[in-house]
């Protein structure tokens, strides 16, 4: 089953996905710090079935088919048409295009994660319910998702450089599905406990993520909001070339580092 109730995520990140994986390769270069935790999750224990939620081109499910060897089977699931195709298919890795809020599994998973691929959903509670049936009694998940805005000063930059571009657009439902939807530990635990969810553990998680600062303009273009207005703008190169000065306190010589603050959330089935 495919069906969908996220029907505007579904639209938005069909779009948004072009571009997503069209700079593939920066986007997995910069989000690695958060693939190696979630492959070194997987390696605490021995598994059978993985599945990866939102898992956009695939590099986590690739990363954690590979430390995991031959034995398990790697899924990857998305919302995203050209997300998933783009992700690339080897060995025991499988991907999947279904609304995981609302699909039905045919088979049941031991580890479920998630980098950033679970702060979207319209009724998260039963995306987090309908994840659980998907889990074997005792199994487990960890995803990695976004603190507050004001954490993450890359990403408060890019939304205000793109509303200069776009002074009549509306603002985000800060309520709604978003990246900072589980920003707030207290809510987002509830949300789990809800959803079934035992053993809820919600750890801060910090990195500093890293490009080559030739990547910058390329990854602006191509990556959230700023790619978003570049699309309605009469002169594109001209509009990145004006907001990139925005991001020099980020440029370090050769190299970008971008501060990331985030949640590592893990929890179990109950049995």
């Amino acid at each position: 089953m495919t069906s969908e109730v996220n029907s505007e995520q579904a639209e938005w990140w069909n779009a948004a996905g072009e571009g997503w994986a069209k700079a593939q390769a920066i986007v997995d270069l910069v989000l690695r710090p958060f693939e190696e935790v979630l492959a070194q999750k997987a390696l605490e224990r021995p598994r059978d079935r993985v599945l990866d939620v939102g898992c956009g081109t695939g590099a986590v499910t690739r990363a954690i088919a590979d430390a995991l060897g031959d034995g398990p089977e790697c899924v990857g699931l998305d919302i995203s048409r050209t997300m998933i195709a783009g992700a690339e298919q080897r060995g025991k890795v499988r991907f999947v295009v279904a609304d995981a809020q609302v699909h039905t599994f045919d088979e049941t998973f031991d580890l479920i994660v998630s980098r950033f691929g679970v702060m979207f959903f319209d009724d998260p509670v039963a995306a987090f319910r309908n994840l659980l049936r998907a889990a074997t009694p005792g199994g487990e998940l960890c995803f990695i998702t976004w603190r507050t805005a004001e954490e993450n000063p890359f990403m408060t930059t890019a939304s205000q450089a793109a509303a200069s571009l776009l002074p009549d657009a509306p603002p985000p439902d800060p309520n709604g599905p978003g990246p900072f939807s589980l920003a707030d530990a207290d809510s987002t635990r509830m949300l789990f406990e809800q959803s079934g969810w035992g053993g809820v553990v919600i750890e801060p998680v910090d990195r500093i993520c890293t490009m080559p600062e030739k990547l910058l303009v390329p990854y602006l273009s191509n990556l959230g909001p700023i790619a978003r207005a570049l699309k309605l703008a009469e002169e594109p190169e001209r509009v990145i070339n004006d907001v990139r000065g925005a991001f020099d306190e980020f440029v370090h010589g050769d190299e970008v580092r971008m501060p990331a603050a985030c949640w590592q959330i893990t929890a179990s089935v109950p049995l």
